[in-house]
Formats: structure tokens, C-alpha cells, sequence
């Protein structure tokens, strides 16, 4: 039996699918069951309802099971650090100290390449490539990994950390799905600085096999990336339109007027307490580099990324499904 948090978000969606398939019975965590009925229709699944702040029930939901997946996390380029800290770190350590306590045989923790914060140039993104985060989430996710190995150190616990790109593929509408796919399609057709950076996709479906890996082959206490090629942006965004049928026209957003526009709409965020569409904190993401290595994944967990033209296709036909396309 396999407990995993986070099991109704956008990585969760494609990883209870994708365990399911494998056979594996699994144990969800979910907060509101009740806005999640399409977990029903699977067998070998069963529903724990809680939060990650609630240590009680985390315990109750790991007794008896011999892994745990802990995707479950706080995501956004806007917010308080006080709520990524909750559930990041705080959230993070129930569970470390409920698998601890149940004496679990695995611990998958699910972080972000995004630690690294700004990257530094020229120098290739691998697990040793020294984190700096630079946003409230990026903190906050670092927090939670430090939680993880602290664990390992003092506890013993069969921990491995995996550090997943920027998502992409079905059932994700927000951050790379929306800048890369859904935007162009409602025909906001713009790139950042001639479209010259360097993004880190990380498809969706790959992500989830990469976990199922980990469970067997993760070396406790290891972190590994998993991420695709790095692509520029001109690259994505020439792939998306190809198979969407769209333009390849984009037009060039100068980076002072962006910043200038993130800076204003995040301002008036704290009034209208909407988060703005443009996150001061998305240049992080969009004026960087990101160039990333999975070499160490691809050997330990025999991790093969799926080529973004393929996952490109299957995002697109998850849209047509959905009507937004």
C-alpha cells in the first residue's frame, strides 16, 4: 500500500492514474473528497481525508503502508510566505515524522528544480548545483527538502528527494501550460526577450514513471532532477504552434516593459488580494537559463524523458478533450 498527499493536484491527477495502471493499491489524501469524484472510479484506491496540517490524521493515514509519496505541496508565483511555509515545511514534516514513526520502507519527497533560484550562468542546473531560491515558494520548497534530509540523518528514514522541472502536460493549467500552450491558443501570442531563454519542461507523465522508479531504485538520501531537454522559449513556442496549427508569429515583450507591468500588477495584487497574471516573481522563471542535466536520473532510475514534440501532442489532445482548444 502506497499513501500519497497531493493525490487531486496536477502531478496527483497523472500519478494515481498512472500507479493505478501498474497495479498498485494506493491510499489518497485528500482534503475535500467530495470535489474529487472521479477518484471513486478507481479500484485499489482508497480515500483518507485531511490536510497536511493535521498531524493526526497524516498518521493514521500512513499506518499500515509500506511507501509514501509526498507530492502534495503549495504552488504559486504569489502569496504570502506563510502559507507556503505551512504547507512546505510544516506539512512536509508531518509527514517525514508520521513515515518515521510507521516505519515505512520508502519516502518519496516531491521538490523542484526551482531551489536553485536564480541559476548561475554558463554553469549546467545538476544536484549539486548550489540552491539559492529567491521567491517565498522556492524557500519554502528548500525547507522542506532540509526537513527531509534531517530526517534521513537523525531518523534513519529510506528517504530519496526527486526535483521535477516546470510541468507541463494534461490536466495543468497554470505556470508552463498556460504561458506555453494556453495563452498562444487564446491568441496572446508574445515571447520575453526575443524568446532567447532557456525553460526546463518537465512532461507531466514522465514525472509520475520517475516516481514509481524512485519507490525501487531511489538511493536513500539522494536527490535527482527529472526534467526533458532544455529548450529555448522560440523552440517551445515554434513546437506548440506546429501542432496546435496556430502562428508561429509571436511578438517580443522588451524585458524592462514586462517587468515594469509584473511590478504594477503585483503592487495592486495586495489591494484587489487577486493574484496578478503577471507575478513579479515569474521573472525568475522567464529570465533565466535554466539549463538543466537528469544525467543522474537517467542513470540510477533509468528515467527517459518523453521528447517535448510528444508531449506537446498529448497536452494539445488533452485540450481538444476539455473543449479549450
Amino acid at each position: 500500500m502506497i499513501f500519497v498527499t497531493g493525490g487531486t493536484g496536477f502531478l496527483g491527477r497523472n500519478l494515481i492514474a498512472h500507479l493505478h495502471r501498474q497495479g498498485w493499491p494506493l491510499r489518497v489524501f485528500v482534503r475535500h473528497p467530495e470535489h474529487h469524484a472521479w477518484l471513486r472510479s478507481y479500484d485499489q484506491v482508497t480515500i483518507v481525508q485531511g490536510c497536511l496540517e493535521d498531524r493526526a490524521a497524516i498518521q493514521r493515514g500512513i499506518e499500515g503502508c509500506r511507501s509514501v509519496i509526498h507530492a502534495g505541496g503549495h504552488f504559486r508565483m504569489w502569496g504570502d510566505s506563510e502559507e507556503f511555509e505551512r504547507t512546505n515545511v510544516e506539512g512536509t514534516a508531518h509527514v517525514a515524522e508520521a513515515a518515521a514513526q510507521a516505519g515505512v520502507e520508502r519516502l518519496i519527497h516531491i521538490s523542484t528544480i526551482a531551489v536553485i533560484g536564480n541559476p548561475t550562468p554558463g554553469l549546467i542546473i545538476d544536484e549539486t548545483h548550489p540552491p539559492a531560491p529567491a521567491d517565498p515558494y522556492q524557500v519554502s520548497k528548500l525547507a522542506g527538502e532540509q526537513v527531509i534530509l534531517s530526517y534521513v540523518r537523525d531518523r534513519a528514514l529510506p528517504a530519496t528527494i526527486l526535483r521535477p522541472g516546470a510541468f507541463y502536460g494534461p490536466h495543468g493549467r497554470y505556470a508552463f501550460n498556460r504561458l506555453f500552450f494556453e495563452d498562444p491558443l487564446k491568441g496572446l501570442l508574445i515571447k520575453v526577450d526575443y524568446g532567447r531563454h532557456i525553460i526546463f519542461p518537465a512532461y507531466i507523465k514522465d514525472v509520475a514513471t520517475a516516481i514509481e522508479s524512485a519507490l525501487t531504485r531511489g538511493r536513500t538520501g539522494e536527490i535527482y532532477n527529472i526534467c526533458g531537454d532544455p529548450l529555448t522559449h522560440n523552440e517551445v513556442n515554434a513546437i506548440v504552434s506546429q501542432e496546435a496549427g496556430i502562428t508561429l508569429r509571436r511578438i517580443n515583450a522588451p524585458r524592462q516593459a514586462m517587468l515594469t507591468l509584473a511590478r504594477l500588477w503585483t503592487w495592486l495584487s495586495r489591494y484587489t488580494q487577486i493574484e496578478p497574471y503577471y507575478p513579479f516573481n515569474l521573472r525568475i522563471y522567464v529570465f533565466n537559463d535554466w539549463q538543466t542535466s537528469s544525467e543522474k536520473a537517467r542513470d540510477e532510475l533509468h528515467f527517459r524523458p518523453t521528447p517535448f514534440r510528444k508531449g506537446a501532442q498529448e497536452t494539445l489532445a488533452w485540450y481538444r478533450e476539455q473543449g479549450l482548444l
